[in-house]
């Protein structure tokens, strides 16, 4: 059987036609039955096949490949000297009903530069060309686990706390795609064996179009606090119970929502977004008023202290509603990440590929958590957008990035990267 690479180093494929190839090949690994779009979720089969193309595609380009205990993929380039390393890379797996480009762009950017660099030149720096694992929160609660355990913020004792929803914690989920989650800090990156990581991706917003921009260079990534919020009320007939003497934890829930909206749009709130993503209701009847009620809220924000007083400022504001309407509430923390403030010294080195190659650019913040927000725990980080059609649609779908704005992508990375080895 034909691999890709054998197929486009044989027929000298265009760029744009591998990325194409690329895309489709992923978009592919999907369990079906289950809607539209992609669905690859963590720690899962298909996210494993997933890497397998990956792995496949750089060993035939002949570079030292191998996957760590976190079930995070490298692929290293040598370099003239040895020393530590300048990398790029993303994520494979995905949110149920994706698109098929968040995370998938940045991983075929590491493919196509890897494809482009491997006979062409060889940098002073080794270069490695990563494909994260878990780097979506969807199916743990917990966002970027296989670059956390990178950096050393998630630790192997943490696996058997995180579950999903049929209850499979994260340290079984391990075991069944054959990784031992006992050995899972052995994946932690040392600070000596790293000079510098790049991070391309698609924007998921539409500023970029907005502005017929065609780069972005990101200067801070937001935080994220992640909070499990439960009222229990008092189930009981809709119809024989007065509202007076009603103890409704859906209507509690329900204030907290808007409670949380009118919090994120206060004028000095400006960067901060709270979205409430699940919610379960039981029991679930009609005729019965909601005794409990589930929800996960997600703050985010490019200013640490205002997430932080915004989390604080939500969950005093689940207790007081509790109280007010009769109803017990329990909030956890799942999951925190603060903002990281990316390195001017990069940005400057990534805004200056843009104009070598000919481009428009703007620097900007960046509303998602991303892999690199991890990494700059490890060494200095930068991080390119590339515009997202659609009014910026993610996470679904109708998500779309045109072919001809990855490959400008990947022209601006493989630049920012010989910039960085020539700096570092």
């Amino acid at each position: 059987m034909t691999t890709i690479t054998e197929a486009s180093l044989a027929s000298q494929t265009t760029t744009e036609t591998l990325v194409d190839e690329l895309l489709n090949r992923f978009a592919r690994l999907t369990e079906t039955g289950h809607g539209p779009g992609v669905t690859r979720l963590a720690y899962t089969r298909l996210e494993r096949e997933a890497h397998e193309v990956f792995t496949e595609f750089m060993t035939d380009l002949g570079l030292t490949v191998w996957t760590d205990q976190a079930g995070n993929t490298i692929a290293e380039l040598a370099g003239r000297r040895p020393g530590p390393a300048i990398g790029t890379g993303s994520h494979l797996d995905s949110v149920p009903n994706a698109g098929a480009y968040d995370g998938i762009a940045g991983v075929i950017a590491a493919m196509v530069a890897a494809w482009q660099l491997a006979e062409q030149e060889t940098f002073d720096h080794p270069l490695r060309f990563v494909a994260f694992a878990a780097e979506e929160g969807a199916r743990f609660g917990q966002a970027c686990t296989g670059s956390r355990l990178a950096a050393g913020l998630t630790e192997s004792a943490d696996l058997d706390h995180l579950h999903d929803a049929a209850g499979t914690s994260m340290a079984d989920a391990f075991r069944e795609v054959g990784l031992d989650p006992e050995a899972a800090d052995e994946a932690r990156w040392s600070a000596d064996d790293w000079a510098g990581f790049v991070e391309l991706h698609i924007e998921q917003g539409s500023v970029l179009t907005d502005t017929n921009t065609q780069i972005g260079v990101v200067d801070t990534i937001s935080g994220s606090t992640r909070l499990h919020v439960e009222f229990r009320g008092r189930a009981s007939h809709t119809g024989g119970t007065p509202m007076h003497l009603r103890a409704d934890a859906l209507a509690a829930a329900a204030e907290l929502i808007t409670a949380g909206e009118t919090l994120a749009t206060d004028p000095r709130h400006r960067g901060t977004r709270i979205t409430v993503g699940t919610i379960e209701v039981e029991p679930g009847s009609m005729t019965t008023i909601p005794g409990l009620c589930r929800l996960d809220v997600d703050i985010r924000d490019t200013d640490d202290r205002r997430q932080r007083e915004t989390a604080l400022e939500l969950i005093g504001r689940a207790e007081r509603l509790a109280a007010e309407r009769g109803v017990d509430s329990d909030v956890q923390v799942v999951a925190d990440a603060s903002p990281a403030i990316l390195p001017l010294s990069i940005q400057r080195q990534l805004t200056s590929a843009a104009h070598e190659v000919g481009c428009s650019y703007r620097v900007m913040p960046s509303g998602a958590s991303h892999d690199t927000q991890m990494i700059s725990h490890v060494c200095p980080v930068g991080m390119l957008f590339v515009p997202s059609q659609n009014h910026g649609i993610s996470h679904a779908p109708e998500e779309l990035t045109h072919t001809t704005d990855i490959v400008r992508g990947i022209d601006v990375l493989i630049a920012g990267l010989r910039r960085l080895d020539s700096a570092i």
